[in-house]
């Protein structure tokens, strides 16, 4: 990874969560869904910066021209099926936005938000894999961030379209990791940070050391100084009354 890391993570909504809604429920977004959860504990722990995203709309007519029925029919602002899937989201951490295109960049305020956070690396969870998550992962390029897709922190409602995409931005924009190597790479940063942070804090310590060592030599010169000017003065006073007698 290069530089400051910052997460997102699309459409983890009931929609695709719930069994109850046509499009909730599939295998794949489950498992997505449980790997990014534990996956942003630990980057919550870490202080990184979080977008999260829902995509709905007040009408049909504000919505774009999309294939899908249930779209078209669930996904409006006062849905139920709208409401992020609480297993991801933090409402005190996380910056969240209502996208209304498949990327969770466009016309959004994500990426003003990771360049004041000064993050040049953009991890991408959520789903659909072929879809949302295609869409974010080709904006993140876009927009210059360096990008990394975990594969079992997103999904699909079809294995195929999942794999296909997943291979194909893979060699053309992103790298594609997964949930483990992501937790070890943060936790890692913890220990080199705070390994960095004792060999500073040890550079300090025998910094001070070497002060006051320089310190009592210094006292120790300025007393033999003293010394020797006293025992010239006395000298140079019995001299001086010799040659009066």
């Amino acid at each position: 990874m290069r530089g400051k890391v910052g997460i997102v993570v699309v459409d983890y909504q009931l929609a695709f969560t719930e069994p109850r809604y046509p499009l909730g429920g599939a295998p794949l977004v489950m498992r997505g869904l449980e790997n990014t959860a534990r996956f942003l504990k630990v980057a919550r722990a870490h202080n990184v910066p979080i977008a999260t995203c829902f995509t709905a709309y007040k009408t049909e007519r504000d919505m774009p021209h999309w294939k899908v029925a249930a779209v078209r029919d669930q996904f409006r602002l006062d849905h139920p099926s709208s409401a992020l899937d609480p297993q991801i989201y933090d409402k005190d951490y996380d910056v969240v936005v209502c996208k209304f295109g498949p990327s969770i960049f466009f016309q959004t305020p994500v990426v003003p938000y990771f360049i004041k956070e000064g993050v040049e690396t953009v991890i991408i969870t959520g789903c659909n894999t072929s879809g949302c998550i295609r869409a974010s992962t080709i904006d993140s390029f876009q927009w210059g961030f360096r990008t990394i897709v975990p594969e079992d922190c997103v999904g699909d409602i079809e294995e195929g379209p999942h794999r296909v995409n997943l291979h194909d931005v893979g060699r053309r924009y992103a790298d594609v990791s997964n949930a483990d190597n992501m937790i070890a790479y943060f936790k890692q940063s913890t220990t080199l940070k705070f390994q960095s942070a004792r060999a500073h804090v040890g550079q300090v310590e025998r910094g001070v050391q070497a002060l006051k060592l320089f310190t009592v030599i210094q006292n120790v010169v300025v007393a033999s100084l003293s010394l020797k000017a006293e025992q010239f003065k006395q000298q140079s006073h019995g001299a001086l009354g010799a040659r009066l007698r």
